[in-house]
């Protein structure tokens, strides 16, 4: 299969977007994992499938791939809208604040 590159989500348990400004090269498991019958554990000889490459623009990442001979495979996200809404939480403690405390 071929290499990944895309731009990460943010995390579920998170409310900002730290992380998220730069493209990700990852590999595809070249095998399946095998469970350990002993101990329960999964493991694979693949060691590809742990690497994860950081890139700040789509070319570099793109350039890294076709210059090392990677197929690669790229993954656009939808945009974002923005989650700022006025009247939020954070506006309880503003300075310019018009009303005054409620309770």
């Amino acid at each position: 299969m071929p290499a990944r590159i895309y731009k990460p989500a943010r995390n579920a348990m998170q409310s900002g977007t730290a992380g998220t400004d730069c493209w990700v090269l990852d590999f595809a498991p070249a095998e399946a994992r095998s469970r350990d019958p002993l101990m329960g554990w999964t493991s694979s000889g693949d060691t590809q499938s742990q690497v994860r490459l950081r890139f700040e623009t789509l070319e570099q990442a793109k350039a890294y791939a076709e210059k090392h001979g990677i197929a690669y495979r790229v993954r656009t996200a939808k945009p974002r809208k923005p989650n700022i809404r006025p009247g939020g939480y954070g506006d309880n403690f503003a300075h310019n604040r018009r009303s005054g405390w409620t309770h």
